[in-house]
């Protein structure tokens, strides 16, 4: 660390200026500060829900000069990158998996940037220090990071673990039929019949960006949120207030496709828009149309991203069913230390046969291309 280098630890962004902390974010919309700065001031991620944030702050010259948000967690929900097993394994040893310290973005399977740094030195100063804190804990978890920063993390010493997500790309096409024309016969046919059958249900889709949305888009949008997790008998995550906040202060960030039928509100999808990348993140319905989660999820997400110029559309993890539609699988990585020798040993055999089946799963998932070959 540089002699003119502070580093301190902050339980919130109240005191941080989001224009110093958006210059070392850069156009990744969940680590921005209005969007981590909503999660931690609605209370959604805080001590109570097991996210206690315990964010590093690198001051240069008494200015921002890097950033990572960690937590300290007291359990493994809300990270989707699963160590149900490691803890499990702790547990059956007498030993305690919790609190652990993780830097991610709670509740967000997004890859973007975890050290927030102006220069390589700051990003090194930031794994080191992130490293240091971890004594104190089990381990340290660094969930969804760029390629580049997972392997600056595992010249620290930490191991890397892959998981897989879908992710479209847009090749300049001119619009959805151009798209669709890349697709085998078989996988435009499919499209075109599901798509037919949403309008045949009377549904009509609607693009409403940020500004657009009002209070009682949220409202609903949120009720549709929390009924996805209610079937599977879960409490949602994020509370209205935090969609209400986000809607307020970064608004060129969203956009809401809300589906209608008679002219009612039946369902909503919410995607976020950074740089030029639109992420798929929220989904609810309060009645069930066959083939609308499709409809709304993925397919006006594409038709979006061809209006915009938009380069990529991230789908997120999990289901073949995204392959099929024209999202297809990308590694993504994150980066992991365990205090305990043994279990970091355990762990880092099991990663290297991890990786190993997670190469052969996205090999055979590319053999079934929905594209022409």
């Amino acid at each position: 660390m540089a002699t003119n280098d502070s580093l301190r630890v902050a339980e919130s962004l109240a005191g941080v200026p989001a224009a110093d902390w958006n210059a070392l974010a850069g156009a990744n919309p969940f680590v921005r500060h209005a969007f981590l700065d909503a999660l931690l001031d609605t209370g959604c991620a805080s001590a109570r829900t097991g996210w206690q944030p315990q964010f590093l702050l690198l001051e240069r010259a008494g200015r921002l000069a890097g950033a990572m948000p960690l937590f300290v967690k007291t359990h493994s929900r809300g990270e989707y990158v699963f160590d149900w097993a490691w803890a499990d394994a702790y547990e059956r040893h007498g030993l305690a998996y919790y609190p652990k310290l993780i830097g991610a973005v709670p509740f967000t399977p997004v890859r973007g940037p975890r050290l927030l740094a102006a220069d390589e030195s700051a990003c090194e100063t930031l794994a080191r220090a992130a490293l240091a804190a971890a004594r104190e804990f089990s381990s340290l978890h660094v969930l969804f990071a760029p390629d580049a920063q997972a392997r600056a993390l595992e010249a620290q010493g930490m191991m890397l673990r892959r998981t897989v997500q879908f992710h479209w790309q847009n090749a300049g096409y001119a619009d959805f039929e151009a798209f669709l024309a890349r697709m085998s016969h078989q996988r435009r046919k499919n499209i075109r019949q599901e798509r037919r059958r949403v309008r045949a249900a009377g549904v009509h889709l609607r693009w409403l960006r940020g500004a657009e949305v009002e209070e009682r888009d949220w409202q609903f949008f949120h009720r549709c949120y929390a009924s996805t997790y209610a079937a599977h008998g879960q409490r949602p995550y994020l509370s209205l207030e935090f969609f209400l906040r986000i809607g307020a202060t970064m608004p060129e960030h969203l956009l809401l496709v809300v589906a209608e039928r008679g002219g009612a509100p039946i369902a909503a999808a919410l995607d976020m828009i950074g740089g030029d990348t639109l992420y798929g993140r929220y989904w609810g319905a309060l009645e069930h149309v066959p083939l609308l989660h499709f409809e709304a999820c993925y397919y006006q997400a594409i038709e979006y991203a061809i209006a915009q110029g938009l380069a990529r559309f991230e789908g997120g993890a999990q289901g073949e069913h995204k392959l099929f539609r024209g999202l297809l699988p990308v590694e993504t990585l994150s980066a992991h230390w365990l205090a305990h020798p043994r279990f970091a040993q355990a762990v880092e055999d099991y990663l290297t046969r991890e990786a190993q089946g997670i190469a052969r799963y996205v090999n055979e998932l590319n053999e079934h291309t929905p594209f022409k070959v």
